[in-house]
């Protein structure tokens, strides 16, 4: 994969400029957009003493132009625009599975910047906290098309370095609406951004009394970080302030040459209450720690409310609860055939959170993790409708047999809904949709992040 990188380092910092004049993004700036598809039910109403949304998700996200054709950048005529953003993606893939859902940045006073909120509240996010800045512009990008031949060379050009996005900062960003959630999300990615980006993040990721359950994907991407060693110790000082990581196996491998399968990972990473390592088409492993009784259970921290209380935080989880012996699961990945890579590990991260939200077993989360990155690997776009719940949560019941004969190829969702949700228990896979055996990869969460491809997203 050929990677170029537009202007400066974006980690070399900002010239230092006073924010008191943030404009947030008003009503009747994403009122116009035009919705995909509707969210696929009204999801769970804000109750009394509840926070303002089930998830919040931090980070950049960008304009992204596609060729309309295969080939070099150099020899592409015509682009197609799409928007792309590691975060921006998990909160439109859970706000389009009915969760409440919160997308928190910054974007230029410009086109691109309208584009991008507009086009993210039509999944019916809510951005009332986006912040346009007049001084600074909307990152875009460009990369090669989708091509399902492993040998061509993959061409992505960020123009993202000095980006109203690069300027969050604690001072930037409102902290009370970033911590009025039951789950904040973050990405490693937008620590690369800027030094006052990297402060934000160690901000949110400080253990304090009251916070939201912190999850944190590591999202190593290289090109952004002049220092590979300094970014390893960033991202892994970050991770062990979190209570839900997400990190790839051959990504821990890069990033911290951590090598050795999942139990190396989580030996080098106890801090977190859950972690879990995606190993590609080998599935996903989630090491987890009991915390408390009723309140806290299956080491998630997620609030539990009860009488209109809110529950006891993960942060409020007293040390000595948080070292009993990990729970280990492992779910193997279904077989998918392979459009494009790109955007399939924020659907995996999406898909885990939501089970995480229903409060399902963690076996199921990993499934619903593994069938929302299956529909994204199975389109060209970074960013997809989610499949019906009805469907996987069907899929995700299949017993031990049924689910490691699972194949998926595209289409599959589609023909799944034109059947009206009548599948047979071997799912969409059994008819039409099914991948040849040998000739596929597994849907694996690293399936859009740790493989190299998966570096195009944004």
């Amino acid at each position: 994969m050929r990677r170029v990188d537009a202007g400066p380092a974006p980690a070399q910092g900002l010239p230092p400029r006073t924010y008191d004049e943030r404009q947030p993004v008003s009503a009747t700036d994403t009122a116009a957009a035009t919705v995909p598809a509707p969210a696929q039910d009204p999801g769970p109403a804000q109750g009394p003493g509840e926070p303002g949304a089930e998830v919040v998700c931090l980070g950049e996200s960008m304009v992204t132009f596609v060729p309309q054709a295969t080939g070099r950048l150099a020899d592409v005529p015509a682009f197609t625009r799409a928007i792309g953003g590691a975060e921006s993606n998990v909160a439109c893939a859970l706000a389009a599975a009915g969760h409440r859902a919160r997308w928190v940045s910054r974007v230029g006073a410009d086109g691109f910047g309208e584009h991008l909120v507009d086009a993210i509240a039509a999944y019916g996010v809510d951005t009332s906290a986006v912040t346009r800045d007049p001084a600074r512009p909307t990152g875009i990008y460009f990369r090669t098309a989708a091509d399902r031949d492993a040998d061509a060379a993959f061409e992505v050009v960020y123009y993202r370095a000095g980006s109203a996005a690069s300027a969050m900062s604690p001072h930037t960003v409102p902290l009370d609406t970033l911590r009025d959630t039951r789950v904040l999300h973050v990405t490693g990615i937008t620590a690369a951004l800027s030094p006052d980006c990297l402060a934000l993040l160690r901000t949110l990721t400080e253990r304090a009394a009251g916070r939201p359950l912190v999850s944190f994907d590591v999202n190593f991407r290289a090109s952004l970080w002049p220092d590979k060693a300094a970014a390893g110790e960033v991202l892994l000082g970050l991770a062990r302030g979190a209570d839900l990581v997400f990190v790839g196996e051959d990504e821990a491998e890069t990033a911290w040459g951590i090598t050795g399968g999942p139990q190396a990972v989580r030996d080098a990473l106890p801090e977190p209450t859950t972690l879990v390592v995606k190993q590609g088409a080998d599935g996903a492993t989630v090491f987890t720690r009991e915390t408390v009784g009723a309140e806290a259970r299956a080491g998630d921290g997620v609030t539990r409310a009860g009488d209109g209380a809110r529950g006891l935080r993960a942060a409020e989880v007293p040390a000595a609860t948080r070292t009993a012996p990990d729970a280990v699961v492992h779910e193997p990945a279904p077989r998918v055939d392979v459009v494009a890579p790109v955007g399939a590990g924020d659907a995996f991260a999406a898909g885990y959170l939501s089970g995480l939200l229903r409060d399902l077993p963690v076996a199921a989360r990993l499934r619903q993790g593994h069938l929302l990155a299956a529909n994204v690997l199975t389109v060209a776009a970074d960013l997809t409708t989610p499949p019906p719940r009805a469907l996987t949560d069907r899929l995700a019941a299949l017993d031990a047999e049924a689910w490691s004969g699972l194949a998926l190829g595209p289409g599959w969702t589609e023909r799944y809904a034109a059947e009206g949700g009548a599948a047979a228990d071997g799912g969409p896979a059994a008819d039409g949709g099914a991948v040849a055996d040998g000739g596929a990869a597994g849907a694996g969460s690293s399936s859009g992040a740790d493989t190299g491809a998966s570096e195009a997203g944004a």
